[in-house]
């Protein structure tokens, strides 16, 4: 069951078995106020159960990427097009999204983005191997993000 991300009223709905449920959900809620004020696109997640394809495209490019697989359980994905930018998220039980920014026709603009929720820990998995910088949302507090950039054609 897909459900729409209402960036003023944020919910936890299906993410209430994280640790870090309440900046998880503000990290969710400020990625679907980025895509309404940058591409008028409503933000969708569907729960990972309902979403092998997507789970399955985001590990197959960060495992031929970067080797990098999660131990966390995956709660939701989300995936969809705008004009030639395909994008695709998971947010994990732990308090990571993870997204996917793939231009289907410019090579240079393809990248893998990491946002850890406030009060999380770095995953074992990026530490050491990636540096966050760090951002206010008044939805989610402080977010650490990094990302790599996508080599490959997915």
């Amino acid at each position: 069951m897909s459900y729409t991300v209402d960036f003023h009223t944020v919910s936890t709905m299906g993410l209430e078995s994280s640790p870090v449920v309440e900046t998880l959900a503000g990290l969710r809620a400020n990625e679907a106020r980025y895509f309404m004020n940058k591409y008028q696109q409503e933000f969708i997640v569907v729960p990972a159960s309902e979403s092998r394809e997507t789970l399955d495209y985001v590990k197959h490019i960060l495992k031929t990427e970067r080797g990098l697989e999660f131990a966390s359980n995956p709660l939701e994905t989300s995936r969809f097009q705008i004009d030639a930018i395909k994008f695709a998220y998971v947010f994990y039980e732990d308090g990571l999204a993870v997204n996917v920014m793939y231009t289907v026709d410019d090579p240079k603009k393809r990248a893998v983005g990491f946002k850890l929720s406030e009060g999380m820990a770095v995953p074992k998995e990026l530490e050491g191997k990636f540096k966050f910088a760090t951002q206010k949302s008044k939805l989610a507090g402080t977010i650490r993000g990094s990302f790599f950039v996508i080599k490959g054609e997915y």
